[in-house]
């Protein structure tokens, strides 16, 4: 069984993967990664559930552009500042 750490936000995470996976697998990750940094650069530092919340949430917003046929265009501000408060509400909630 192949292994990778990767590192997200500053903090290590062993993987593992099925063999010849690893140099994919990483190559996800260092793309999880752009985008949490992405992330603290623009909103700061915040809790690693909220930014990997944000960062899940940002992926998943590419993703349904993607399967609408919009992949590559930028989101309008608005949509944007609406998809952070949400999250952020999100997260408030699961801190409690």
């Amino acid at each position: 069984m192949g292994q990778v750490n990767v590192q997200i936000g500053g903090r290590g995470y062993p993987l593992s993967c099925r063999d010849g996976d690893e140099p994919h697998l990483a190559a996800l990750a260092a793309d999880i990664a752009a985008k949490a940094d992405r992330l603290t650069g623009q909103l700061g530092q915040m809790s690693e559930s909220r930014l990997l919340l944000m960062t899940a949430l940002m992926i998943a917003d590419e993703l349904h552009e993607a399967r609408k046929g919009h992949f590559g265009t930028a989101p309008a501000d608005p949509r944007l500042a609406a998809l952070v408060a949400r999250a952020e509400a999100l997260a408030d909630a699961l801190q409690g």
